[in-house]
């Protein structure tokens, strides 16, 4: 079964001991590619920017692929000195220069891990949440390539779902007001047993891997300041059980008068029995409040996923999961808007780094405040997805 396990008090321990001797550089450098050809059948109020009608059925395409350097030196103390650097293989990916993640990594048996740089914060990267085995996922806003339920989309403006990047509503795996890859600080304990704690800082949530740094604030048009994550995962198993536990909890100040802080948190949990797999994560964004919170259509939310694999003996792997979310307020009239996703699926190993997956999914998102104001979708697709 394909599994995606993302895993400073002691910084200067271990910094100045004896020099390294003849240490090399490990030059890794690796990355993947996920192409996929679905037919969408769409229904619902939709009109384009320029008023005509939509029209989502039929064959469509969608591509994720990124490329990694990933290089590390160990030198004679114990310590590993790394930098990851990731490259969007999509235009636009990233920013202006494509580049997303981008950070340095000091790691050690009794140190633990420090990662200074643009990447998720401790509490996003601790989490896990329903399990799945394809690379299309509705646990993130990627089903909007065939179905358009973004109501924050130029294209289709009348869309009914704000879609807000890493926040509950659409994902387990959130961050304080949906800030992403910021210039923060981590540090993560050592494994205890399985038990693995981690805490980030980042001083405001403007840009996402920015070369000024945003220390005033203005590199990204900044809306939160002092940062603060803390992610908890356990991870064992035992004999033929494995358990998977986590637990997020994350604040931001607001910068504008006013206004609200922001925070977010959640806990998930997988467990396995043998070839199967079940779990499970609820979470919630409470963000800024007021003005800017209508300016930038990022209402409180919530969210929750669950679901199960099975990792049938050869080369197949089979899903099925949910994810339903919830943004408070923000239909007609005050109303609630929700999201909702169904997705069953399989995925067959070819050989080393090459996956061909088959699923359908239906997902919908529904304005309770006013009629016809409904998009849903139903997808049926197939991808190949090459990994190295």
């Amino acid at each position: 079964m394909k599994k995606h396990l993302l895993s400073t008090s002691a910084i200067a321990l271990g910094l100045v001991a004896a020099p390294a001797s003849a240490q090399e550089w490990n030059l890794d450098w690796g990355g993947y590619m996920n192409q996929h050809v679905a037919f969408a059948d769409v229904s619902g109020t939709q009109v384009t920017a320029a008023g005509a009608a939509f029209d989502g059925d039929g064959v469509g395409f969608h591509s994720n692929s990124e490329i990694h350097f990933t290089p590390s030196v160990t030198l004679d103390n114990g310590l590993t000195f790394g930098i990851n650097v990731q490259f969007e293989a999509e235009n636009a990916g990233g920013g202006a220069d494509g580049i997303d993640e981008t950070y340095m990594i000091i790691s050690g048996d009794t140190l633990g891990r420090i990662e200074i740089g643009s990447e998720n914060s401790a509490g996003y990267k601790s989490m896990v949440g329903a399990p799945t085995v394809t690379s299309m996922a509705i646990n993130s806003p990627s089903i909007s390539a065939f179905i358009p339920l973004s109501a924050t989309s130029v294209a289709y403006p009348l869309g009914v779902l704000p879609w807000n990047f890493r926040q509950a509503g659409v994902s387990a795996y959130t961050e304080v007001g949906g800030n992403n890859d910021v210039d923060r600080i981590s540090y993560y304990t050592p494994d205890f047993n399985g038990l693995t704690v981690g805490i980030s800082y980042a001083r405001n949530n403007g840009g996402n891997a920015v070369g000024s740094h945003n220390n005033s604030g203005t590199g990204g048009a900044a809306t939160l300041e002092n940062i603060f994550d803390i992610g908890v995962n356990y991870s064992q198993t035992f004999g033929t059980t494995s358990v998977s536990l986590a637990a997020r909890y994350g604040t931001g100040e607001a910068i504008a008068a006013a206004t609200s802080d922001a925070e977010t948190w959640g806990v998930g949990a997988q467990v396995g029995f043998g070839d199967f797999t079940v779990g499970a994560h609820y979470a919630e964004n409470d963000n800024v409040s007021g003005a800017l919170a209508s300016a930038t259509g990022a209402p409180d939310q919530s969210g929750w996923s669950f679901g199960g694999t099975y990792d049938a003996p050869g080369a197949w792997a089979f899903e099925a999961l949910t994810f339903q979310g919830t943004y408070d307020n923000f239909g007609t009239g005050g109303a609630d808007a929700e999201y909702s996703a169904y997705k069953i699926g399989a995925s067959r190993d070819m050989g080393p780094g090459v996956d061909w997956d088959i699923y359908a999914i239906y997902a919908e998102a529904d304005d309770k405040g006013a009629a016809g104001t409904e998009i849903k979708g139903t997808v049926i697709g197939t991808a190949i997805n090459l990994s190295f």
